[in-house]
């Protein structure tokens, strides 16, 4: 793991060179040892600094148990969703959902942009249409069709109980077997499916639903920087302090030690003894309306 990049707390671990990061590993799964420099758990959201909120430019934040409850947005973070928006400041949804997935909440949802895949593809509003964008060239995403269909194959082969994800049929860039959404995969089975995708020399990682596995080395910190160049013209190292990140699993990790103002909704608590790096900030509610506590600070600081 590479963690020079500017402004990252992250330091380095035992990882394998081709992971994408420290999170995502589960009791038992104890290939990975990563220490990171943010162990202490997080202050309530209600402490945080009204000038740093009065600061801020966006939020960037995870979707599935974040925004939602069993796959679908609850109704007080789609209503956050709609006043942050109204008050001018951009949300950027950054998921391990699908391209297919994520199109239609791209168009309904009050988001700037979803990147969807872990990093590698954008869709955002342009005009009437909505536009799709990949971090990937066309001839590395053809080149790499044929060998994740091979690899997703190998898995459900010599997995027992391995099945992909219900949403694979969207997906462009990487496959996801389910561990959590529809089926129980314990940590023995995850492990496993985890070394398989390395093996093939695929960038794994664990979500509190699915473990997904690409080729290449982007990921929701990469996205997160690509999408503000993209949109904004502007570098996100060199405002870091202005952006808020809202998540709530392992997987988050990398986000919440890069940024200063992360929150964990109330949720992260379940995974208490398996995170590495916790959030600065932790909100009282859980999932939809831990969302909408972040967004009420925000607006009410303005």
């Amino acid at each position: 793991m590479k963690d020079s990049e500017p402004g990252t707390r992250d330091v380095p671990c035992n990882a394998p060179r081709n992971a994408a990061d420290c999170s995502g590993w589960r009791p038992g799964l104890q290939r990975r040892l990563c220490k990171t420099a943010r162990m202490t758990p997080p202050r309530p959201w209600s402490a945080a600094p009204v000038d740093a909120l009065r600061g801020v430019a966006g939020v960037f934040t995870d979707i599935d148990d974040t925004l939602t409850s069993d796959g679908a947005i609850e109704p007080a973070a789609l209503d956050a969703l709609g006043r942050l928006a109204g008050a001018g400041l951009p949300v950027i949804a950054i998921t391990g959902r699908p391209m297919g997935w994520s199109e239609p909440f791209a168009r309904d949802w009050p988001v700037e942009c979803i990147v969807a895949e872990n990093g590698s593809v954008a869709l955002f509003r342009d005009r009437d249409a909505l536009r799709i964008e990949y971090a990937q060239d066309e001839a590395t995403r053809t080149a790499n069709a044929a060998r994740l269909r091979e690899v997703a194959a190998r898995i459900v082969a010599e997995v027992p109980g391995a099945t992909l994800a219900r949403d694979s049929a969207g997906r462009v860039t990487d496959i996801a077997i389910d561990h959590g959404e529809f089926v129980d995969l314990d940590d023995a089975h995850v492990a496993h499916v985890v070394a398989l995708m390395e093996a093939e020399g695929m960038t794994a990682t664990v979500s509190s639903i699915h473990v997904n596995g690409w080729f290449g080395t982007h990921d929701k910190l990469s996205g997160a920087r690509w999408i503000v160049r993209r949109l904004y013209d502007r570098d996100l190292d060199a405002e870091l302090g202005r952006w808020v990140y809202v998540g709530d699993s392992t997987n988050d990790q990398r986000m919440f030690g890069h940024f200063p103002l992360s929150v964990g909704v109330a949720n992260l608590r379940e995974f208490a003894d398996r995170l590495q790096t916790w959030p600065a900030f932790i909100t009282a509610g859980a999932r939809g309306d831990g969302f909408a506590e972040v967004a009420r600070a925000l607006l009410a600081a303005r």
